[in-house]
């Protein structure tokens, strides 16, 4: 069996960065994940603060992406990796039906989400989105319904507060809701399917329907600690430094599944660091060999 130097799961930005930042170090990688890269970029409307790119719609960066992995002739392999085993000086990575090995491992798998809603992802980009930073933009002097899974959200909420004409607030967590905003409107309704034509234009409760331009879901669903055992989480996400290693020897993290924000440019931050403290923890195995 064929030991990869750093194994990277995820090809979102954070895991393509990692990925071009290693192949450039002559490393032999293993990239996982989808040959499509990620939905949630490919679907983005627009894309205002990737340094570089001034105005781009997630599709159009999604093509970028791909081009960049060809010209570096770094391939994807499709698999689902169920879970990540230390196995003292190498790391162990269970396939849907393939065992890999590698030295070292990036974690760039993103956050996991939820159950869906129904409605959820056929209106993904066309009204759906997960980050209300990058897309309140879109919903200027509109009306938007936010989704907030934990009172972290409430900042979201607040923001698209100063943007959208109506704002409709649904907790779903049993804290206290602290937001003040005269046009911010705290809904206790259950959610229960997003409907629309073209574009979404209604969020449907269990207490009727209400019309909306968007709906933001803002989840918290990361279980990290469930891919790899033993590895040290916070909030959801995985504890790491700013070297981005983790609990775990060996293994680093980068992008949303670190935490909050959740932005493109800071997962392809992130990918780069990753690789390169992956590359230098290589070196200093050799070393001590």
């Amino acid at each position: 069996m064929d030991r990869y130097d750093i194994a990277i799961i995820g090809t979102g930005p954070g895991g393509l960065e990692a990925a071009i930042t290693a192949k450039i170090r002559n490393k032999n990688i293993l990239l996982i994940g989808n040959k499509n890269l990620s939905l949630k970029v490919e679907k983005a409307h627009t894309i205002k603060n990737y340094l570089g790119i001034s105005d781009v719609a997630g599709e159009d960066l999604t093509a970028r992406f791909k081009k960049h992995l060809s010209d570096m002739e770094i391939e994807i392999t499709e698999d689902k990796i169920s879970s990540v085993y230390a196995m003292g000086d190498y790391f162990a990575l269970q396939g849907a039906d393939v065992m890999y090995e590698a030295e070292t491992v990036i974690l760039a798998t993103g956050v996991v989400l939820g159950k869906p809603y129904p409605g959820e992802n056929e209106y993904l980009g066309k009204g759906v989105s997960y980050c209300a930073t990058c897309d309140a933009p879109l919903y200027r002097g509109k009306t938007a319904a936010v989704l907030g899974f934990s009172p972290k959200e409430e900042a979201e909420a607040a923001f698209l507060g100063e943007v959208c004409e109506k704002v409709y607030y649904f907790p779903q967590y049993k804290e206290p809701v602290e937001l003040s905003k005269d046009n911010i409107e705290i809904c206790m309704d259950k959610p229960k399917e997003i409907k629309g034509e073209m574009t979404v234009n209604t969020l449907v409760t269990d207490s009727g329907e209400v019309s909306v331009d968007g709906v933001f879901i803002l989840r918290e669903s990361v279980a990290p600690s469930q891919l790899v055992p033993g590895l040290l989480t916070e909030d959801n996400h995985v504890k790491v430094n700013r070297k981005l290693e983790t609990s775990i020897p060996g293994c680093f993290a980068c992008g949303d599944i670190t935490g909050t924000p959740y932005q493109y440019i800071k997962a392809a931050g992130e990918g780069n660091v990753a690789a390169l403290s992956a590359v230098a923890y290589l070196d200093e195995k050799k070393r001590k060999m």
